[in-house]
This record gives structure tokens, C-alpha cells and sequence, in this order.
């Protein structure tokens, strides 16, 4: 019955995330040639955004219903609910105050609501990082420590909705939050909401430093997807927002890190993490270094050699695909010895195992070699040989 009613709330939440969602689309398509381009939520990245958005219910609504006992998958549920409302309510009051003013009601309402929620969501993160993965606190120890973070975002959200709410009588003041808050609040709470966030993040750190087996394991996943997400988060800082592919890339980053999330709590796969970075590592490394071959031949071959811009890119194009497959060969062999060492080792195993197979004659020797390879390379619970001797 308790799994039934953790279900339907959770399936009732995700669903109204979905449909807020859902409806600050709607309303961005309506106005998109109503409000100003600064303001105007429909544009590739800013759409991209959005539907991204949308699978955090989705996970949270599987993590919350198969794991009912972990408090991420409800964390993640009140942060997809969070970024429903913020979402509506950006383009509800853009719709009652600047693209059809008067034309719906409770516009001041839905911007107070817009100009503070992120807060809200900000603090859920927070705690999901000093939660992760279990859903506990890794110790009494870190009881102080969530109740500072917890404590920072209850006065940096008060101090937002009391700023906010000048913006029932003037919309334009809550243009930015220096308009709401004066400058020695501003700093206070911006230094405190940092410091919380790297004290959450710091929570993550010092799991990670201390676990070992299945719970390392987790964490890997949640590393591997948050480092994409640092990336990509760079290059958007670097490109000041501009570049519609940075924002692209940043947003399914945080897709993956949904992902990551999922498995991680639902200990899907778990296994397959180290595989997954040694993959990723070495197409990334390939990548880079065939791009360079492939810049270097044609600068090379147009400004050096003068030969003609197609030759030239045909030649390279072709240097490069026939570089590819030893490239890649080297550097995975190369990557798995550093990050996936236990399938190096297995390989390894595997390869002087065939090499004295060529000279072996004695049945019984070759049966004892290879359940004890595979005994060292998979390190399973039981080994069990079947041979057939007629005939």
C-alpha cells in the first residue's frame, strides 16, 4: 500500500512538472514575436533547454517509485516541480505584462514567483550533493553542515520573495537582483550561497575519497556525467552564452548527468562505468589528435605545397581514415591500463593464455590453465568446465 501511494504521488508530481512545462512552451511559441529578443524564451538553445528539462521528472518519477527510501528520487521530484514553475511562470508574466498586458490575471504574482524560485531549486541541489548517493548523510558528522546549508538557503530565499515582492508595484525593478536587494545583502547572500554549494559539493568529494565497492561505484557514474557538465558549462562561459552549439552541449550534459544519476540510484549497470570512461576517454583523444592531423596536412598542403583546397582536404580526409582504426587500437589499450584496468588485466590474461594453449598437448593441464584465467580475469563466484570425452 506505502509503494502504491509513493506511485501515485510521485507519478501525479512528475505529471504536473511535465504539464508546466509543457505550458511555458506553449506560451513562448504564442508570444515569440510579442516580447522583446532579450526576453523571448523560443529560440533553439532556450527550447532545447526546456525539453531537456523535461526528463528530470521523468527520472525522478522512476527513481521515486522504485526506490521510495531514497530521498533523491523525491529531491529530484521537487526540483523538476521547481523548474515547471519557473518555467510557467517566466512566460506568464511575460504574457500578462509585456505581450498582451491585462490580458490574463495575476501577472505581479507570476513574476514575484519567477524571481525567486530559482532558489529553491539551487537548494535542492545542495542537498541531492550532500545525500547522494544513499540518501543519508554519510555521518552524524555532516548533520551541522546541512543544517548551515539549509539555514543559507531559507534567509537567501526570505530575503528574495521580501525583494521581490516590490515587483507587484513596479515590474521593472525586478529587472535583476541588484534592483531587489541592496548591495550589502547581495554580496552577504551570494558569499553564503556559495559557500554552501561548495560545502554540499565537498560533501560528494569526501564520499568519493572514502567509499569502496558498490558505492564508489556510484559515485563514478555521478563523476564521469559531472565532468561533462564542468566542461561544457566552461565553454559556455568562455563563448559569453553566445554559441547556440556550447549551450546545446552544456544542456545534454545535464541530460547525461540525469542519466548517470538514474543508474547510480537504481544500480543499473553499475559495472559498466569504467568501460564507459575509458570509452569516452579514448574516442575523445582520437578525436583530438585526428582533427589535428587533419588541420596540420591541410595547412600544410595548401599554404606550403600549394596544392589545390579540394585535393588537399580529399588527401587529409583520407590520411585521417586510414589513421583511425591504429590510432584508436593504441590510445584504448593505452586509456585501459589507466582507467580500466581490470579488463586491461583480463586481456592481458586472455592473450598469454592462447599463446601457451599453441603448445599444449596434456587435456587436463589446458582444462586446469583455463579455469584458473578465468577464475583471475572474471573473478566469478563459482568456475564450473564441461568437457565431452566420447569419441
Amino acid at each position: 500500500m506505502r509503494d502504491r501511494t509513493a506511485r501515485l504521488v510521485a507519478g501525479c508530481t512528475a505529471a504536473g512538472s511535465l504539464a508546466l512545462m509543457a505550458g511555458g512552451l506553449i506560451l513562448a511559441y504564442a508570444d515569440r514575436h510579442l516580447v522583446p529578443a532579450s526576453m523571448t524564451g523560443w529560440d533553439v538553445s532556450d527550447v532545447f533547454g526546456d525539453v531537456v528539462n523535461m526528463a528530470l521528472p521523468v527520472m525522478s518519477f522512476v527513481l521515486a517509485s522504485r526506490r521510495p527510501g531514497n530521498r533523491i528520487g523525491w529531491l529530484a521530484l521537487a526540483a523538476g516541480l521547481t523548474l515547471g514553475l519557473k518555467s510557467f511562470a517566466d512566460q506568464y508574466w511575460q504574457r500578462a505584462l509585456v505581450a498582451a498586458p491585462g490580458s490574463v490575471p495575476a501577472g505581479p504574482a507570476a513574476l514575484w514567483v519567477s524571481t525567486w524560485i530559482w532558489s529553491i531549486a539551487l537548494a535542492l541541489i545542495a542537498f541531492s550533493f550532500l545525500l547522494f548517493p544513499t540518501g543519508r548523510l554519510r555521518s552524524r558528522r555532516w548533520r551541522p553542515a546541512a543544517w548551515s546549508v539549509g539555514t543559507v538557503f531559507v534567509l537567501s530565499t526570505a530575503a528574495l520573495m521580501v525583494g521581490a515582492a516590490r515587483g507587484w508595484a513596479d515590474p521593472s525593478a525586478s529587472a535583476s537582483l541588484g534592483q531587489l536587494l541592496s548591495p550589502p545583502v547581495l554580496a552577504a547572500m551570494a558569499i553564503c550561497l556559495l559557500a554552501a554549494l561548495v560545502v554540499s559539493g565537498a560533501a560528494i568529494v569526501v564520499r568519493f575519497a572514502r567509499s569502496a565497492g558498490e558505492e564508489r561505484l556510484q559515485l563514478k557514474w555521478f563523476a564521469a556525467a559531472a565532468v561533462l557538465v564542468v566542461a561544457t558549462f566552461i565553454a559556455v562561459i568562455l563563448t559569453n552564452s553566445d554559441s547556440v552549439a556550447a549551450l546545446i552541449l552544456n544542456n545534454l550534459a545535464l541530460l547525461c548527468l540525469d542519466v548517470a544519476v538514474a543508474v547510480a540510484v537504481l544500480k543499473y549497470r553499475l559495472y559498466e562505468i569504467d568501460r564507459v570512461i575509458s570509452r569516452t576517454l579514448a574516442y575523445a583523444i582520437v578525436t583530438g589528435l585526428l582533427v589535428g592531423v587533419y588541420a596540420g596536412l591541410v595547412l600544410l598542403a595548401t599554404h606550403l605545397l600549394s596544392v589545390k583546397s579540394p585535393v588537399a582536404v580529399a588527401g587529409a580526409t583520407l590520411v585521417a581514415a586510414a589513421l583511425f582504426s591504429p590510432l584508436r587500437s593504441r590510445v584504448q589499450r593505452a586509456v585501459d591500463r589507466r582507467f580500466n584496468r581490470a579488463r586491461y588485466d583480463a586481456d592481458q590474461m586472455v592473450a598469454v593464455f592462447a599463446a601457451r594453449l599453441k603448445d599444449a598437448v596434456d587435456l587436463d593441464a589446458v582444462q586446469a590453465d583455463l579455469a584458473s584465467v578465468v577464475q583471475r580475469a572474471l573473478e566469478p563466484a563459482h568456475v564450473s568446465l564441461w568437457t565431452n570425452n566420447r569419441g
